[in-house]
């Protein structure tokens, strides 16, 4: 098993677990009772789509079409994840945070 690693989420107003990373597909436990898996494959697909790209992270329960939110829904799950996912992104070198809402992904 992986160690655990805790991150702020986007906005700072919480904290959050996760196990693995983004090479090799996390473990993200939500609402305390939900454990919502991210494969590395999601992660590839996520990164190849919106490499190079400064967007919206689309944090909220209804994200803006053509962010990260967006795509989550689209591709992965309805469960709102885009907050951990921007978090981790950007604490394993993948993203860059711009301003309150966006995200450069590198």
């Amino acid at each position: 098993m992986t160690k655990t690693k805790t991150l702020q989420t986007w906005a700072g107003n919480a904290e959050f677990k996760y196990y693995g990373s983004v090479a090799a597909g996390t473990i993200i436990p939500i609402y305390g009772y939900q454990r919502m898996l991210i494969t590395a494959s999601h992660y590839e697909s996520l990164l190849d789509h919106f490499r190079g790209c400064t967007v919206d992270l689309g944090a909220s329960f209804n994200p803006p079409g053509g962010s990260i939110g967006d795509w989550l829904r689209s591709n992965v799950t309805k469960t709102k994840i885009a907050p951990q996912v921007g978090a981790i992104l950007v604490a394993e070198g993948y993203g860059e945070r711009i301003g309150k809402t966006g995200i450069k992904i590198l």
